[in-house]
């Protein structure tokens, strides 16, 4: 995944940043990056993130580092943010991007005269160099980064520092969040709204889809705001938000309570415990607890002081290893006991089915399991939250193939993601014998939208239901 923060201030403006970047942490694991602009002109770092928190890898930068505007990204991917050096003059850049046409734009690109890409590990091309290109074949900054939101096939946001101020543009249907905050002599944009609380800012607005702003330490001016339809991704809520964070006046924590709630309801098995598969599964077994009256408990704990993700380091075979090695077993809350445990979802499966194994090996007489999604039958088309390469890595396809004997059609798709039809049931069923659950009851796409609270058409479903 990856986020991002920005800063435009009248005093120094590397404390707000610093710490504005690394309150996103959460959303990325390989690459951290500032840039700063002040009297001396730009200045930046990159550092590599994968064995050591930002705050540590950047500390010295921060000492060395002045300048009034600022901004940062945490990343999976790329290395930015960028220096670019452009007939618009020069401009840092950074982004949060998924480019599903990235061959498309540039063989378009050669061929309007661009004559180069600098190749970045492993011989891709860096999607922030990508969208600066885009910016570039256009008149005008304004004109170039609207160039760039509606030629990319999948999502894009942005932050562009210059002389001129810091420019922010939410990528065109809205699929990820940009925040804007205001203190005295001072504006912040940010990924996450939480961010910039305890430094002082208050909440100013939400940019809406496909808008550009303007940020001055006086002032925060909109460029362009089209009327476009929104598609922000639910999984923001469910998953990999912060739970401190809200988008669209949403709180990510008290949507998950809701989605907690509507399990219970429809829920008929009576465990001794309820849990969460920490973090993101924690609020919504707190949710169904509370709903349910059957007591919370923390039967494992997560040790995060050198193991803060799941999904750290890259390799699958080491992500699984380490997710179940993090995970420490409160002996006396597992033994003799039934259990219902909520996580986030499912996807490959593989790292439930070890947490699941580690329970009864510590003494667990029954394993419920409650994923707070709906099952995943689409790879995602528009954020980089999933390394997945293919859908056959979602556990739901290939139980799917195997049921069909490999004739899978979209058609067929649709009755698996009907939670009402005998395929859905069939599904579940061979989905909670392969991992050794005691049962398996996935969240329904009604109620998990109706816990978010906002038009349903608002919100994108594609890897539920596979709609655009």
């Amino acid at each position: 995944m990856g986020g991002f923060f920005g800063v435009a201030s009248k005093e120094d403006c590397v404390f707000d940043l610093f710490y504005g970047i690394d309150y996103h942490s959460h959303l990325g694991t390989r690459r951290g990056g500032m840039a700063v602009l002040g009297e001396d002109g730009f200045d930046r770092a990159i550092h590599n993130i994968e064995n050591s928190p930002f705050r540590t890898k950047f500390d010295k930068d921060v000492q060395k580092m002045k300048g009034t505007y600022g901004i940062g990204c945490i990343s999976d991917y790329e290395s930015q943010p960028l220096i670019i050096r452009s007939i618009h003059g020069t401009y840092a850049l950074t982004t949060v991007s998924k480019i599903n046409n990235v061959d498309e734009l540039i063989k378009d690109l050669f061929k309007n005269g661009h004559t180069h890409f600098q190749e970045m590990s492993g011989g891709d091309i860096n999607a922030t160099e990508l969208v600066a290109t885009l910016i570039d074949q256009k008149d005008n900054l304004i004109d170039g980064i609207n160039y760039a939101l509606e030629k990319i096939d999948g999502s894009l946001s942005l932050l562009l520092m210059n002389e001129a101020g810091i420019y922010a543009a939410r990528d065109k249907m809205g699929r990820t969040p940009i925040a804007i905050g205001r203190k005295e002599d001072a504006f912040c944009a940010a990924f996450e709204n939480f961010s910039y609380k305890n430094l002082g800012y208050s909440d100013y607005k939400e940019l809406t889809p496909g808008e550009i702003i303007v940020m001055t330490p006086k002032n925060c001016v909109t460029l362009y705001k089209p009327d476009n339809d929104m598609k922000i991704c639910t999984f923001l809520w469910v998953y990999y938000g912060y739970p401190a964070s809200s988008y669209e006046g949403i709180s990510v924590e008290k949507m998950r309570y809701n989605c907690g709630e509507k399990m219970a309801k429809r829920d008929n098995v009576h465990p001794d415990i309820v849990a969460g598969v920490p973090d993101s599964g924690i609020a919504h077994a707190v949710g169904y607890a509370n709903e349910s009256g059957i007591p919370f408990s923390r039967p494992f704990i997560k040790y995060t002081p050198t193991w803060p993700r799941s999904f750290m380091p890259t390799m699958q075979s080491k992500r699984d290893m380490i997710a179940k090695m993090k995970l420490l077993a409160v002996e006396d809350l597992i033994k003799d006991k039934s259990l219902l445990l909520i996580d986030d979802s499912i996807v490959r499966g593989t790292q439930l089915r070890e947490t699941t194994e580690f329970l009864y090996q510590s003494g667990a007489k029954e394993v419920h399991i409650r994923p707070a999604c709906p099952p995943l039958l689409y790879g995602c088309k528009y954020l980089n939250f999933s390394r997945s390469r293919s859908d056959m890595d979602l556990i739901t396809r290939r139980v799917i193939e195997r049921l069909e004997n490999g004739k899978v059609t979209e058609e067929v798709l649709q009755e698996y993601a009907d939670p009402e039809s005998e395929k859905y049931e069939n599904m579940v069923e061979e989905i909670r014998k392969e991992l050794n659950f005691t049962s398996l009851r996935f969240n329904r796409l009604d109620d998990m939208l109706d816990s978010v609270g906002i038009d349903k058409s608002k919100l994108c479903t594609f890897c539920w239901d596979g709609k655009e």
